[in-house]
Order: structure tokens, then sequence, then C-alpha cells
């Protein structure tokens, strides 16, 4: 039964979050996942989902009039893609325990969806604290395929290299339709520039994504990267695929102690502090299909 309005939050600790706050709660997290926003959306209906996909497309021929049009034979393969379950635990003051349960999710949204998209990148991106099958993550991908391109090697400037890592997509068959970085490497795109000393990077405006070599850069919270691994991914994100399978389900607790260390540098204590916790879950699989689907731009070695 849906909460009505004006329930306060200390009348109902455990539930699901309100519809229009938790579909907000999943806007903000699929916009603020920077592989969310260029891999490919599996629905779900239940944990695990058996899908099949094209893995090699269907041919066409010349033909003589009257002769035969010859059959081609597409690949068809079948994929499983599962969903874990993803929390997130939030300290706040007890005083919010006299909000309505809407006011209270929609004063938190920002603080779950962040926390929600940063999980989830870093688990994807670089399988870091990742509940998912070994080797399913971007970089492992990357480094199963040997799909690897050490900056500043080629002594010719980002513009190359990043064409260069395109190229090892495409040398798999592949149709790279997107890079993800951090916006700490927004300096190093703005100085891209072609053989003729153009721009190859737009920044984002209003109406559009930033570009680079005309597709689109999506931008990861710097708390997913992992900046000793890569500088600049791309990839044919089709291969990637996510799945979102239930509403956010969320409970109060006000008698624990949380692994997150206060101002005096000991665990706090919700009881002690006068405070409460939240804890916020839902359930998101992922997976990828294709290992030579994507290609990093990794940094130099730092030297000894």
């Amino acid at each position: 039964m849906a909460l009505k309005d004006n329930v306060l939050l200390m009348d109902a600790k455990t539930g699901t979050i309100p519809a229009e706050q938790g579909t907000l709660v999943m806007k903000e997290f699929m916009s603020g996942s920077a592989v969310m926003q260029l891999a490919k959306y599996e629905e779900m209906t239940k944990p695990v989902k058996e899908f099949t996909y094209l893995a090699s497309g269907v041919g066409a021929y010349w033909v003589d009039e009257g002769n035969k049009i010859p059959v081609s034979k597409p690949t068809w393969l079948k994929a499983k893609i599962e969903a874990k379950k993803l929390g997130v635990i939030i300290p706040a003051t007890k005083e919010f325990l006299k909000w309505t349960v809407p006011a209270f999710f929609n004063q938190m949204r920002p603080a779950i969806a962040e926390a929600f998209y940063t999980k989830f990148d870093q688990a994807t991106l670089f399988g870091n604290d990742s509940p998912y099958a070994a080797g399913q993550s971007i970089w492992e991908n990357i480094v199963a395929s040997g799909n690897k391109l050490e900056e500043n090697s080629t002594g010719k400037g980002l513009g190359e290299e990043s064409s260069n890592i395109i190229a090892m997509v495409e040398d798999g068959d592949g149709d790279p339709n997107g890079f993800i970085t951090t916006r700490r490497f927004k300096q190093a795109m703005r100085n891209a520039v072609d053989a003729k000393g153009n721009s190859l990077f737009t920044d984002k405006t209003k109406a559009a994504p930033s570009t680079l070599h005309g597709l689109p850069v999506g931008y990861v919270n710097g708390k997913s990267w992992d900046y000793t691994k890569a500088r600049l991914i791309t990839g044919d994100w089709d291969y990637a695929r996510y799945g979102i399978l239930q509403d956010i389900e969320y409970e109060i607790a006000t008698e624990a102690t949380l692994d997150i260390l206060g101002e005096d540098g000991q665990p706090i204590n919700l009881f002690q502090r006068d405070m409460f916790a939240l804890r916020a879950t839902m359930h998101v699989a992922f997976m990828t299909l294709k290992e030579d689907a994507f290609a990093a731009l990794t940094p130099k070695p730092a030297t000894p």
C-alpha cells in the first residue's frame, strides 16, 4: 500500500521510497552513472534474465536475375544477466524523523543517487568491490584483449592517441560510440587537435553532451575512477548491458554503530550522537558481451 504524503518518517521506518521520489532517484542514478549513459538497458522482471543477442550480422549478396538468393547465417548467442543488491547507508540527525516521508526523500535524493552511481561505476568500470562475475568489468575486458595504449607514447598528442584507441575497437569489428573519463581530463581533451590543428573536442552545452572525435563523452564521478589504470576509455557500448530489477527499498535504524569514522576518529554510534541511519537498497545487473569491444588510454607509469 502506498504511503500517504503526510506520514512522518518516524511512523514509516521501513518500506519503499514513494513513487515520485523513487523515480527521481532512479533518473539521477542513471544520468549520474557514466556507464549507464552509454551502455544498453535490459528490462528485468526477475533476478536472472536470459536473452539472445546478435553476435554477427546478416549478410547481403549480389544476385543475377533469376538466380537464387543465398540465405545468410547470422550468429545469435545467449547471455544471462543477474541483478545484485546495491545498498547505501547514510547517517542523519533525528530531526529528520519528524519530516514527512516524501519531504525527507526529496532532501536525501541527491545523496542516495550519488552513492548508488559511484559504487556502480566503480564495479562496472574497474571491477572494484564488484559483485559481478570475474571478467565482467570494462577494465578486465580491456586487459584480456590487450586494447591499451600508453599516454604520450606516440609523441603525436591526444588527438592521434584517442583515434588509435578507437581503431583498436574497430579492429575487433566494433563500432565505438562513446568515451568515458573524468572531468580532470577535460584540459587534455581541449588540447586535442587533428593534423590541421582543428580542435577535436567540444564541451558540454545544455543541448548536447561533450564530444571527442564526434563521439559523446560521459564523465565519471572522480570517486569511481581508478587513475592508476586509465585516462580515457572508449568502446562499442552496445556490448555492455545493465538492468534494474525493482524499486528502492529503505529501512531506518536508530541504535547501531556504523563503520564510518566521526571527527574523533571513532566509529559513529547513532544512539550516542542522537542520530539515525538510512539504509536504501536496490537490485542492479551488469554484464559485458565481447571483450575486445573496449579500449583504454593508460597513464604513463610513475618514475621510481
